[in-house]
Protein backbone atom coordinates (compact mmCIF):
# COMPACT_ATOMS: atom_id res chain seq x y z
CA UNK A 1 0.00 0.00 0.00
CA UNK A 2 3.21 2.39 0.99
CA UNK A 3 5.32 1.41 -1.94
CA UNK A 4 3.10 0.25 -4.83
CA UNK A 5 4.91 -2.26 -6.70
CA UNK A 6 8.84 -0.54 -5.73
CA UNK A 7 10.77 -1.92 -3.00
CA UNK A 8 12.24 0.36 -0.27
CA UNK A 9 15.30 0.98 -2.05
CA UNK A 10 13.40 2.75 -4.71
CA UNK A 11 12.66 5.84 -2.23
CA UNK A 12 16.72 6.38 -2.17
CA UNK A 13 16.70 6.44 -6.25
CA UNK A 14 13.17 9.08 -6.05
CA UNK A 15 15.32 11.17 -3.64
CA UNK A 16 18.07 11.14 -6.72
CA UNK A 17 15.92 11.23 -9.64
CA UNK A 18 13.83 14.24 -7.50
CA UNK A 19 16.85 16.05 -6.89
CA UNK A 20 17.67 15.94 -10.86
CA UNK A 21 14.90 17.27 -11.78
CA UNK A 22 14.66 20.03 -9.82
CA UNK A 23 18.20 21.17 -10.70
CA UNK A 24 17.09 20.78 -14.44
CA UNK A 25 13.98 22.66 -13.81
CA UNK A 26 15.85 25.66 -12.06
CA UNK A 27 18.04 26.02 -14.98
CA UNK A 28 15.55 25.18 -17.30
CA UNK A 29 13.28 28.49 -15.65
CA UNK A 30 16.54 30.79 -15.54
CA UNK A 31 17.32 30.17 -19.23
CA UNK A 32 13.44 31.14 -19.92
CA UNK A 33 14.29 34.34 -18.19
CA UNK A 34 12.36 36.67 -15.63
CA UNK A 35 9.65 37.39 -18.18
CA UNK A 36 8.96 33.77 -18.31
CA UNK A 37 8.08 33.60 -14.87
CA UNK A 38 6.39 36.86 -13.74
CA UNK A 39 4.24 37.22 -16.21
CA UNK A 40 2.55 34.11 -17.64
CA UNK A 41 0.70 34.48 -21.43
CA UNK A 42 -0.92 31.46 -22.68
CA UNK A 43 2.51 30.89 -25.02
CA UNK A 44 4.54 30.95 -21.50
CA UNK A 45 1.78 28.80 -19.63
CA UNK A 46 1.88 25.74 -22.37
CA UNK A 47 5.66 26.01 -22.07
CA UNK A 48 5.57 25.72 -18.50
CA UNK A 49 3.14 22.87 -18.48
CA UNK A 50 5.70 21.14 -20.98
CA UNK A 51 8.07 21.42 -18.30
CA UNK A 52 6.16 20.43 -15.56
CA UNK A 53 4.98 17.32 -16.92
CA UNK A 54 8.28 16.08 -18.24
CA UNK A 55 9.78 16.56 -14.99
CA UNK A 56 6.87 14.76 -13.25
CA UNK A 57 7.26 11.57 -14.48
CA UNK A 58 10.86 10.64 -13.87
CA UNK A 59 10.76 11.97 -10.47
CA UNK A 60 8.52 8.86 -8.58
CA UNK A 61 8.38 6.39 -11.81
CA UNK A 62 11.02 3.74 -12.23
CA UNK A 63 10.45 2.77 -15.82
CA UNK A 64 10.67 6.62 -16.61
CA UNK A 65 14.68 7.74 -17.44
CA UNK A 66 15.92 11.14 -16.97
CA UNK A 67 17.60 11.70 -19.90
CA UNK A 68 13.91 11.43 -22.04
CA UNK A 69 12.82 13.77 -19.90
CA UNK A 70 16.35 16.08 -20.23
CA UNK A 71 15.35 15.56 -24.10
CA UNK A 72 11.86 16.73 -23.70
CA UNK A 73 13.95 20.01 -21.65
CA UNK A 74 15.90 20.35 -24.66
CA UNK A 75 13.19 20.72 -27.09
CA UNK A 76 10.43 22.74 -25.34
CA UNK A 77 12.67 25.17 -24.41
CA UNK A 78 14.71 25.58 -28.13
CA UNK A 79 10.97 25.98 -29.25
CA UNK A 80 10.61 28.55 -26.85
CA UNK A 81 13.43 30.27 -28.54
CA UNK A 82 12.17 29.69 -31.81
CA UNK A 83 8.16 30.95 -31.09
CA UNK A 84 10.67 34.38 -29.22
CA UNK A 85 12.39 35.18 -32.34
CA UNK A 86 9.25 34.87 -34.72
CA UNK A 87 7.21 36.72 -32.30
CA UNK A 88 9.92 39.50 -32.15
CA UNK A 89 10.23 39.61 -36.14
CA UNK A 90 6.53 39.25 -37.08
CA UNK A 91 3.45 41.48 -35.45
CA UNK A 92 0.60 39.29 -37.04
CA UNK A 93 2.48 35.46 -35.00
CA UNK A 94 3.01 38.38 -32.39
CA UNK A 95 -0.71 38.42 -32.24
CA UNK A 96 -1.78 35.03 -32.49
CA UNK A 97 0.55 33.65 -29.91
CA UNK A 98 -0.35 36.13 -27.47
CA UNK A 99 -2.88 37.93 -27.94
CA UNK A 100 -3.43 41.99 -27.88
CA UNK A 101 -4.12 44.30 -25.40
CA UNK A 102 -8.23 44.83 -24.86
CA UNK A 103 -9.68 48.13 -23.30
CA UNK A 104 -12.19 47.66 -20.94
CA UNK A 105 -13.18 50.83 -19.14
CA UNK A 106 -13.05 53.91 -21.55
CA UNK A 107 -13.97 57.86 -19.79
CA UNK A 108 -15.47 55.73 -16.75
CA UNK A 109 -17.77 53.42 -19.04
CA UNK A 110 -17.34 50.24 -19.92
CA UNK A 111 -16.30 49.36 -23.49
CA UNK A 112 -19.24 46.40 -24.03
CA UNK A 113 -18.60 44.97 -27.11
CA UNK A 114 -14.59 44.60 -25.76
CA UNK A 115 -16.08 43.54 -22.39
CA UNK A 116 -18.13 40.33 -23.74
CA UNK A 117 -15.18 39.06 -25.89
CA UNK A 118 -13.03 38.77 -22.27
CA UNK A 119 -13.28 35.68 -20.26
CA UNK A 120 -13.72 37.82 -16.98
CA UNK A 121 -16.96 37.94 -15.29
CA UNK A 122 -17.79 41.31 -13.83
CA UNK A 123 -17.40 40.68 -9.73
CA UNK A 124 -13.85 39.57 -10.72
CA UNK A 125 -13.16 42.65 -12.35
CA UNK A 126 -15.08 44.90 -9.66
CA UNK A 127 -12.22 43.39 -7.34
CA UNK A 128 -9.78 44.06 -9.74
CA UNK A 129 -10.40 47.52 -9.63
CA UNK A 130 -10.75 47.56 -5.83
CA UNK A 131 -7.59 46.29 -5.00
CA UNK A 132 -5.88 49.21 -6.73
CA UNK A 133 -7.60 51.54 -4.72
CA UNK A 134 -10.76 52.10 -7.36
CA UNK A 135 -14.31 52.83 -5.49
CA UNK A 136 -16.43 54.47 -8.36
CA UNK A 137 -15.37 53.98 -11.94
CA UNK A 138 -15.43 57.95 -12.85
CA UNK A 139 -11.88 57.51 -11.47
CA UNK A 140 -10.98 55.51 -13.75
CA UNK A 141 -9.85 57.35 -17.50
CA UNK A 142 -9.07 54.12 -19.15
CA UNK A 143 -8.89 50.24 -18.08
CA UNK A 144 -6.91 48.14 -20.35
CA UNK A 145 -6.93 43.62 -19.81
CA UNK A 146 -2.84 43.28 -20.85
CA UNK A 147 -1.92 39.90 -23.23
CA UNK A 148 -0.45 38.82 -19.75
CA UNK A 149 -4.29 38.98 -18.04
CA UNK A 150 -3.05 41.83 -16.08
CA UNK A 151 -5.23 45.14 -15.80
CA UNK A 152 -3.43 48.39 -16.48
CA UNK A 153 -5.33 51.29 -14.89
CA UNK A 154 -5.10 55.17 -15.83
CA UNK A 155 -6.73 57.50 -13.39
CA UNK A 156 -8.21 60.60 -13.74
CA UNK A 157 -6.70 63.94 -11.52
CA UNK A 158 -8.54 64.14 -8.52
CA UNK A 159 -9.48 67.85 -10.25
CA UNK A 160 -11.22 66.01 -13.09
CA UNK A 161 -12.95 62.78 -11.52
CA UNK A 162 -16.56 62.13 -12.57
CA UNK A 163 -19.61 60.62 -11.19
CA UNK A 164 -19.49 56.72 -12.27
CA UNK A 165 -20.74 53.84 -10.99
CA UNK A 166 -19.92 52.59 -7.49
CA UNK A 167 -18.34 49.16 -7.40
CA UNK A 168 -18.17 48.69 -4.00
CA UNK A 169 -19.80 45.17 -2.95
CA UNK A 170 -23.22 44.49 -2.84
CA UNK A 171 -23.51 48.51 -4.66
CA UNK A 172 -25.44 46.95 -7.97
CA UNK A 173 -28.32 45.55 -5.33
CA UNK A 174 -29.76 48.92 -5.15
CA UNK A 175 -30.36 49.14 -8.70
CA UNK A 176 -33.56 51.21 -9.44
CA UNK A 177 -35.91 51.38 -12.73
CA UNK A 178 -37.55 54.61 -11.19
CA UNK A 179 -36.39 57.53 -10.88
CA UNK A 180 -37.54 59.65 -7.41
CA UNK A 181 -34.92 62.36 -6.83
CA UNK A 182 -33.06 64.27 -9.23
CA UNK A 183 -29.46 62.94 -9.31
CA UNK A 184 -26.42 61.49 -11.03
CA UNK A 185 -26.99 58.11 -11.73
CA UNK A 186 -24.95 55.42 -13.41
CA UNK A 187 -26.54 52.61 -15.63
CA UNK A 188 -25.75 49.05 -13.73
CA UNK A 189 -25.07 47.02 -16.77
CA UNK A 190 -22.43 49.67 -18.85
CA UNK A 191 -21.66 52.31 -16.16
CA UNK A 192 -22.90 55.34 -18.87
CA UNK A 193 -23.41 57.86 -16.45
CA UNK A 194 -25.93 61.22 -16.61
CA UNK A 195 -27.89 63.28 -14.58
CA UNK A 196 -31.53 62.24 -14.19
CA UNK A 197 -35.07 63.95 -13.51
CA UNK A 198 -37.85 61.99 -11.94
CA UNK A 199 -39.40 59.47 -13.98
CA UNK A 200 -40.89 56.46 -14.40
CA UNK A 201 -38.47 54.65 -16.56
CA UNK A 202 -35.49 55.93 -18.10
CA UNK A 203 -33.17 53.81 -21.28
CA UNK A 204 -29.64 54.55 -20.98
CA UNK A 205 -28.11 55.80 -23.94
CA UNK A 206 -25.50 53.37 -24.33
CA UNK A 207 -26.85 49.84 -23.68
CA UNK A 208 -30.40 51.07 -24.19
CA UNK A 209 -31.11 49.13 -20.02
CA UNK A 210 -33.22 50.29 -17.88
CA UNK A 211 -31.37 50.16 -14.14
CA UNK A 212 -29.76 52.58 -12.61
CA UNK A 213 -27.80 53.07 -9.72
CA UNK A 214 -27.32 56.20 -7.42
CA UNK A 215 -23.51 57.47 -8.64
CA UNK A 216 -20.92 58.73 -6.47
CA UNK A 217 -18.45 61.31 -7.19
CA UNK A 218 -15.99 60.08 -4.12
CA UNK A 219 -12.00 60.66 -5.20
CA UNK A 220 -9.55 57.57 -4.72
CA UNK A 221 -7.68 57.33 -2.05
CA UNK A 222 -4.05 57.13 -2.19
Amino acid sequence: MLLGSEEWHFLLETVLRTSVMFVIILAGLRILGKRGIKQLSVFELVVIIGLGSAAGDPMFYKDVGVLPALTVFIIVISLHWLVTYLIGKNKAFELLVEGKPVCLIKGGTFSIENFKKEALGEDEFFAELRIQGVSQLGQVEEAIEESSGEISIFYYEDADVKYGLPIMPDSLKNAVTQIHDKAHYSCAFCGYTEELSPSTRHSCAQCKKTEWVRSSSKKRIR
